[in-house]
This record gives structure tokens, C-alpha cells and sequence, in this order.
């Protein structure tokens, strides 16, 4: 039972590891393995070679570096995405030995999968830290995780049931904290697209902007959405005039403009009274 608990402690501590910092991981189970501390199962062995170590610490070094520079972080995960995720399916299958393909195959699964959930908070929680201005928060947010996969694998390694226990709670965490994760994503990238729209849209000659308008990232992603509909303060829509406003019925056609002094209705017709008329006049006469 203890074999089982510490191969499987093992298995899903270093694929939760490699999705928060890779080289971190494999230097703590490459130096444990070189210096005896830890048995690594013939899978893991690979991990304590010089060279294999020499290239994880220069790349530690770097991620050291790019992990805590606002901006710089959010690319270095971007990348990372192609390689964490497969490291991590590949230590967790070859954390389980030579028990058989079967396991080896639910190992990676298993591996890849952790890697991928802490991956995805990692870099979805710096992209939410990244709109902070000052960058404290991004140094004690790298030096949090590289502290938690040391202590995370070296409590895999000592106690595996109490790693399996916090192991559970960390992805009942995850379970709840992705989406919200994911929704302030969006809203920080959509503010980002309308941040650089109106830095690119020249104004037009003559007029000044609004006061109101935010022009800080923060102020944009403060700002509440806008909802989809026709702009009310563009004024009137010209267009031709119709029968369904005031003054308009039945037989009533459109007001024409007409100068002073020009008829309003139609030319009275002069009929025959009017053409008599004037003949009797003219006889009277």
C-alpha cells in the first residue's frame, strides 16, 4: 500500500509540477536522485545526468527572470503551453516503472492533464496580475509557485498521503477557479483591443475628445460593457418624410416649403359662375 501511495504521489506530483514550472521540477528530482536521496524509478534516471541538470538550471535561471517582468511572463507561458504540458505527461509516465504499458499510458494521461489545469491557472492568473501597474505582485507571485513545486514534490516524496489529500483540494479549487479565470482573461484582452482601437483612431479635425472617455488600461477595464444598439446621441436620421407623423392623414400629402407669400392649398379653379359674372359686368358697363 505505502509502494502504491509514494509511485502515485510521484506520478501526479510531477505532472502538477512540470505545469507550473518545469525546470524547477526537474531539478529537484534530478538533484534528489543524483545525490541518493530519492530511488528514481528507472523511467526518472534520465533526470540526474550533469548535462540534463545543466540545461534545466539555465533555463531555470531564465524562467527566473522572465517570470517576474510584467508582460514578459504572459509570452514565456504562451510558449510553454507546447512544452509543460508533454513534459509533464512524459515524468508522470515514466514515474510508474515498469509496472506496464497500460499504467504508463494512464500516467501520461493523468500527468498531461494536471500539467495542462496548473498551466492554465499559472498563466491565467498572471495575465489577470498583469494589469496591475507596480511589479511586486508579479515577483511575490513567481517566487510563491517556485517555493510551492519544491515543497510540493519534496511532500509528494516524504508523504505521499498527505500530498495525495492536498493534491484533491487543489483540484476542487481548480474546478471552481478556471472559469473565472477564463472570463477575466477575455475581459482583460477585450479591454487591450479597445485600448489600442482608440490609440490607433486619429480624431477628427475640429473636434476634441471627451472628457469621459478612459484612457488607461484600468479605466477601460472599469468602464462596463457596452451594449450592441443604435447610437442615441447621432441625432435625428435624415431620410425621406412619411405619412405616420403629426399633420399627416388621409388625403394630406407632405408640407412643401414654399416661399412668402405663396399659396398654401391649391389654385381656387374659376368656374362658369365666375366667367358670367364678369360678362355681366362688362354689359352693365
Amino acid at each position: 500500500m505505502e509502494d502504491i501511495s509514494q509511485t502515485l504521489a510521484l506520478t501526479l506530483g510531477a505532472g502538477w509540477a512540470s505545469g507550473i514550472n518545469l525546470y524547477a521540477a526537474i531539478l529537484v528530482l534530478g538533484f534528489l536522485g543524483l545525490t541518493g536521496r530519492l530511488d528514481l524509478p528507472e523511467g526518472l534516471q534520465v533526470l540526474s545526468d550533469p548535462l540534463v541538470m545543466m540545461v534545466a538550471g539555465f533555463m531555470y535561471l531564465a524562467e527566473f527572470f522572465a517570470d517576474k517582468t510584467p508582460g514578459v511572463d504572459t509570452v514565456w507561458d504562451s510558449f510553454h503551453t507546447f512544452i509543460r504540458i508533454p513534459a509533464g505527461a512524459l515524468l508522470a509516465a515514466g514515474a510508474v516503472g515498469d509496472i506496464g504499458p497500460g499504467a504508463e499510458l494512464a500516467a501520461a494521461l493523468a500527468g498531461g492533464s494536471l500539467a495542462a489545469a496548473t498551466h492554465a491557472a499559472k498563466a491565467g492568473a498572471r495575465v489577470l496580475i498583469n494589469t496591475s501597474p507596480e511589479p511586486f505582485t508579479n515577483w511575490g507571485a513567481s517566487l510563491a509557485e517556485d517555493v510551492a513545486v519544491v515543497a510540493g514534490l519534496l511532500a509528494a516524496i516524504n508523504h505521499p498521503l498527505v500530498f495525495l489529500a492536498l493534491l484533491a483540494a487543489f483540484i476542487l479549487l481548480l474546478i471552481w477557479l478556471l472559469p473565472k479565470l477564463w472570463r477575466g482573461v477575455k475581459r482583460v484582452f477585450g479591454a487591450l483591443g479597445r485600448f489600442f482601437g482608440r490609440k490607433g483612431a486619429e480624431p477628427v479635425a475640429g473636434s476634441s475628445p471627451s472628457a469621459s472617455r478612459p484612457e488607461t488600461m484600468t479605466e477601460i477595464l472599469l468602464e462596463p460593457p457596452r451594449l450592441a444598439g443604435p447610437d442615441i446621441g447621432s441625432g435625428p436620421s435624415e431620410g425621406p418624410a412619411t405619412g405616420s407623423g403629426p399633420g399627416f392623414g388621409p388625403g394630406h400629402g407632405p408640407t412643401s416649403n414654399r416661399g412668402p407669400g405663396s399659396d398654401s392649398g391649391p389654385a381656387p379653379s374659376r368656374g362658369p359662375a365666375a366667367t358670367s359674372g364678369s360678362g355681366g359686368t362688362g354689359g352693365g358697363g
